[in-house]
């Protein structure tokens, strides 16, 4: 039976993953089946089962099924663990074993593409999902000084800052009190906000300083509102997902096939083709 591999997502169409990983499968010469499939949370683990019959051995996990992949796991990642949510499965005697890249590709992205130095910074996370609960360990680790997490349900950001266990670097603040919070020197949205196409974002531009970088996860279309925001308020840098797409594609690679491909090429062609993502 062929090995296959998948990304499972709602909606899914729109992914590059089966790009980003045709690619990399071509520079290390690995014959590679690996296709998008959209699937519910409902339906998600019937579909991931039925993938696994039919000789499925990896598969990449995006929005809304993070949190729900993690359930499915019998053994994960100490980073996975704290995240609550996984984005990478692998087969391992009959269940799976999961991890989770975002961060670690959204610090690489940062520091080695852009290269930004996020020591000592102070933090902005916008939202408390499965990609902020991945990306807000991998900050803490690249050594930011403070991280503040702010969600429309505060109870959600609450439990994302318990799990990290580190009250003196990672906290909490309401939606409400952004007015109130300083300036900051990197702001990352982690919320679906921007896949409304009729989406604006009104945020203080109190926020901005004259070295604020910001970064939206998403890519595309989904980030457009978000960096638009950022650009008006004279943010010094504006990244979108893309990158960070490509480095924890390449980190999910990796684990399934023992080798770490060229990232930098894979981006430059995705960037070049893709005219709606976001530009530094």
């Amino acid at each position: 039976m062929t090995a296959r591999y998948a990304v499972f997502g709602q909606p899914i169409a729109h992914s590059q993953s089966p790009h980003i990983h045709a690619a990399f499968a071509r520079q290390e010469g690995i014959a590679l089946d690996y296709q998008a499939i959209e699937a519910s949370p409902a339906d998600f683990p019937a579909e991931l089962e039925r993938f696994a019959a039919g000789g499925g051995v990896g598969a990449n996990v995006t929005a809304p099924l993070k949190e729900i992949a993690f359930g499915l796991c019998r053994t994960f990642t100490s980073r996975a663990k704290l995240a609550g949510s996984v984005n990478t499965l692998l087969r391992k005697d009959g269940y799976w074993h999961g991890d989770t890249t975002d961060g670690v590709g959204l610090v690489r992205d940062l520091t080695e593409r852009h290269s930004l130095d996020l020591r000592g910074r102070r933090v902005l996370l916008l939202g408390a999902g499965g990609s902020a609960r991945s990306v807000a360990p991998a900050l803490l680790d690249a050594g930011i000084l403070e991280l503040i997490v702010v969600n429309r349900t505060s109870e959600r950001a609450d439990e994302l800052v318990d799990a990290i266990g580190e009250p003196g670097r990672a906290k909490t603040r309401h939606w409400e009190d952004l007015h109130d919070l300083g300036d900051f020197e990197l702001i990352v949205n982690a919320t679906s906000a921007g896949r409304d196409r009729n989406a604006t974002f009104e945020l203080p531009k109190a926020l901005v300083n004259s070295m604020t970088t910001a970064v939206d996860l998403n890519y595309g279309e989904a980030a457009i509102a978000f960096l638009a925001w950022a650009r008006a308020m004279g943010c010094r840098n504006t990244v979108d997902g893309l990158g960070m797409l490509v480095e924890q594609a390449a980190t999910s690679f990796q684990q399934w096939h023992e080798v770490r491909p060229e990232t930098d090429p894979v981006y430059a062609g995705l960037r070049a083709r893709n005219a709606l993502a976001g530009e530094e």
